[in-house]
C-alpha cells in the first residue's frame, strides 16, 4: 500500500509540475498569461453581446484568446443559433476549453489552437477580447489594415487604440475593470 501511496504522489507531482511548466512556457512566449474574465466583467460582457444581437447580424462571436474557455463557452451555451469561434495558443487552457466543449456538446463552438494575428476574422460580425494593450494595438492595425465585415468589438480592462467606445461598463470587480464596447463598422469610415 506504500508503494502505491508513493505512486500517487509521485504521479500527482508530475502532472502539477507539467501544467506549471506549460503554463510558464506559454506566458513567457506570448508575454501574457492566461487570465479568466472575472464574473462581473463577463456579465458586462455578456450585455454587450446581447446589445449586438439586435442588430442580427449573421457571422459568428470570435473570442480573441479565448484561454480556459470561461468566457466562449457561456458565450456558445447562450447562444446556440449562432456560430462561435475561439482562438488560443497555450496548449493546456485550449485542452482544458476543448474537453469542456465535448463534455456539454457544444457543436456551435469551435475552438482553434492558432494565433488569431494570423487568422482570418473577416467574416465575424462580433470579437470579444481579455488581451493587453499590445495586442489590443495589433488587433486595432489589423481591423484598419483589412475589410472585414466586423461590426462590434467588446473588450474586457483595455482599450483598443485609435478607436472610441460607444459604451463602457466600469465592473466593480477587485479590478475595477472598465469593459468597452466598440462599432468597427461605423468608426472605421471615420479613420
Amino acid at each position: 500500500m506504500l508503494i502505491f501511496e508513493t505512486f500517487l504522489i509521485i504521479l500527482f507531482t508530475l502532472i502539477v509540475l507539467l501544467i506549471t511548466v506549460s503554463i510558464i512556457y506559454s506566458t513567457v512566449r506570448l508575454g501574457i498569461s492566461p487570465m479568466p474574465s472575472s464574473n462581473k466583467a463577463y456579465l458586462a460582457m455578456m450585455q454587450f453581446i446581447d446589445e449586438t444581437e439586435i442588430e442580427k447580424k449573421s457571422g459568428p462571436i470570435i473570442d480573441l484568446g479565448s484561454g480556459w474557455g470561461n468566457i466562449v463557452i457561456r458565450i456558445a451555451k447562450r447562444y446556440p443559433q449562432r456560430k462561435i469561434v475561439g482562438y488560443e495558443l497555450s496548449y493546456l487552457p485550449w485542452l482544458t476549453s476543448t474537453l469542456i466543449k465535448r463534455l456539454f456538446r457544444l457543436k456551435n463552438l469551435t475552438l482553434h489552437r492558432q494565433d488569431f494575428y494570423q487568422a482570418d476574422l473577416s467574416s465575424a460580425s462580433v470579437l470579444v477580447c481579455y488581451l493587453f494593450p499590445e495586442a489590443m494595438e495589433k488587433i486595432s492595425n489589423k481591423l484598419q489594415r483589412e475589410q472585414s465585415n466586423v461590426n462590434f468589438i467588446i473588450s474586457n480592462n483595455f482599450a483598443l487604440p485609435l478607436w472610441k467606445p460607444i459604451k463602457t461598463i466600469q465592473v466593480n470587480d477587485f479590478y475595477k475593470s472598465p469593459v468597452y464596447l466598440y462599432k468597427i463598422a461605423r468608426a472605421r469610415a471615420r479613420l
